[in-house]
């Protein structure tokens, strides 16, 4: 079975069980599909988009906003808001000049 094929399984069986992580996989702080060769997925887009990271971390707040009552997770998606809200301010007190 392929790493893909593996995980997809794990993923199905973490979603028919109601869990949030499946094993000691954190699927909100620091799901397996978000590092790829050693590099975080949220690292890399930070580098590339500088000062306007800010503006990504607000959409990805709205967006998990806006779709946890939709999903099979909400609280899974309210997680992943607060996740990308506590990035927000990490980021705003870093740049805070005053």
């Amino acid at each position: 079975m392929s790493r893909h094929e593996t995980y997809m399984k794990l993923m199905e069986e973490a979603e028919q069980s109601g869990k949030r992580a499946w094993g000691n996989v954190d699927m909100v702080n620091s799901p397996p599909h978000y590092n790829q060769s050693g590099i975080e997925c949220i690292a890399a887009i930070q580098a590339m988009l500088g000062p306007n990271f800010k503006y990504y971390l607000q959409g990805n707040i709205m967006k998990y906003l806006w779709r946890f009552d939709y999903k099979l997770k909400p609280l899974e998606d309210l997680d992943k808001a607060d996740w990308y809200l506590e990035k927000l301010r990490e980021e705003v007190m870093a740049n805070d000049e005053s």
